[in-house]
Parts: structure tokens; sequence; C-alpha cells
């Protein structure tokens, strides 16, 4: 897609991945619509980057359709809607069914209800793109939080249906899936932020991805050897996170580094 001049909408805009990608897109000369449920820091991040700033809670299907109502007022169009707001929570099965509950609707329903709001108005356009920010963990796992984990396949297995259902309709789909990124997520997790990224060099990824057409867009070239290992034997790949699993405890519980990769 060309990126000049296309009005973007970029959600949890105010740091990481979000804040990085709205800047990004602002420098190939996108009009850019940042939005963040954080409305302070989501307004003074969208000033400091040139880009107009809409507050949303995007865990509401209300705060979507107001965000997309709100673009299509004022910029007459949406050409890129960019779901990217997402989080993890929990360390296990999560007994509290509200830690599901919020994981669901920011990391599944939020893309939903994006793509439902925007789609007639793409439709008829005849154009449009979707970039959803899914995780490498869509495409393997997370071995701690089971809700982000499971939100994440099913955000993948979305942008999947999308791509197939409106891929002959003008609509271009990205599942935007970057492993370990310095980001607010991993902020109390020293042991994931050794092999981290910046999140400016995922959005350089993701605008690479975005101007040649690609559906997975990836930042590590781990990721698709990994993948492809679990699909080759799954029983051999869940062995391997097994013991990555367990290598990661004891090297937490001894203060050393996370282990190596989900390569089978």
């Amino acid at each position: 897609m060309d990126l000049n001049q296309a009005v973007a909408v970029v959600t949890g805009s105010a740091s990481g991945i979000g804040r990085a990608l709205a800047a990004r897109l602002v420098q190939e000369g996108a009009v850019v619509v940042a939005s963040d449920r954080n409305a302070e820091a989501g307004a003074r991040e969208a000033a400091a980057i040139g880009a107009r700033f809409v507050p949303a809670d995007v865990g509401q299907e209300a705060g979507v359709k107001a965000l997309i109502d709100d673009v299509l007022a004022r910029e007459g169009r949406v050409d890129l809607l960019c779901s990217n707001a997402g989080l993890a929570v929990g360390n296990g099965l999560e007994p509290d069914d509200a830690l599901w509950d919020v994981s669901w609707r920011v990391n599944v329903l939020s893309h939903v209800w994006g793509a439902r709001h925007v789609l007639p108005h793409m439709l008829a356009r005849g154009s449009g793109t979707l970039l959803q920010t899914v995780s490498a963990a869509g495409l393997l796992t997370e071995v701690h939080s089971a809700p982000y984990a499971v939100t994440k396949h099913e955000a993948l297995a979305f942008a999947e249906w999308l791509a197939i259902t409106y891929g002959e309709r003008g609509i271009g789909v990205a599942a935007l899936c970057p492993e370990w990124v310095q980001t607010p997520l991993i902020a109390g997790a020293p042991h994931l932020q050794a092999g981290a990224i910046t999140p400016e060099e995922v959005a350089e990824a993701a605008v690479n991805g975005l101007l040649s057409g690609q559906f997975l867009i990836t930042t590590h070239p781990m990721t698709v050897r990994a993948f492809q290992a679990r699909a080759n034997s799954h029983d051999r790949w869940l062995g391997r996170v097994r013991a990555l699993s367990r290598q990661t405890t004891e090297q937490l519980a001894g203060g050393h580094a996370f282990p190596d990769s989900l390569e089978g």
C-alpha cells in the first residue's frame, strides 16, 4: 500500500509499539490519528510526533466505534487501521475470570470491533488495510500467561479469516507477530529483556511489511523456524517448550537469563 497521505489509525499509541508505529507512519507521510485509553500520555506522545489524538477504550465496542466514527467525520476516510492495543495479564490458569475477560476484549474483540466498524467504509471505497498486532505467541505460545497465549492464537486466526474473506475485495490484512520487545509489557521481566528489540525496530518491520503487502510480519528469524518446527513435529516441539519452560523457571530462581529459543 502507499502510505503517503494515507489516513492511519493506531490504537495503543501512548507507548511501546503503538507509539513507534504512529511515529513511523508520520515519517512515511501518513495522516495519523493516534488513540489510547491513557488520554494524558496519549495526547502528549501524539503531539510530539505530529499526530492527532483521540482517547478510546478499545476494550469496549462503543469505544472502538466512537474512534472510527470520529476519524470518518474529521478525516473523511480510514485507509489503514492498526489494531495494536494489547495486554498481558496473569501467570497461569487465572481463577479470576475478569483477567480472561479483559484479555479476550482487548486482544481479540478489539480487532473484531475495529473490522466490524471500518470494513463497510473500506468495502464501499474498494480499498483499505487492517494491521493487527498479534505477537509471535500467536504462532507459537507463551509459557506463563494462559490468557495471553490463548487470545493471541485467536487474534491470528481472526486475521487469517479476514485475509481469506476480504482479500479479493480490495482489503489488505497483515498480522504483526514480534517476539520480545522493549515495552511496558515486559518491564517487570528482566529475563525477557535480554533478547528484546526496540519498538522502533518493530515499527520498521511493520511498515516494510505493509509496503510490500505481506500478511505475516515477523521481527526475529527464529520465529518462522520455530513455527516450522512446531508444524513438522508438534509432539517434539511441545517437549522442547516444556523443557524451556522448566529451564526458565530454574533460571529465574537462580537469577540467570532467559533460555535460547523455541526452535525444535
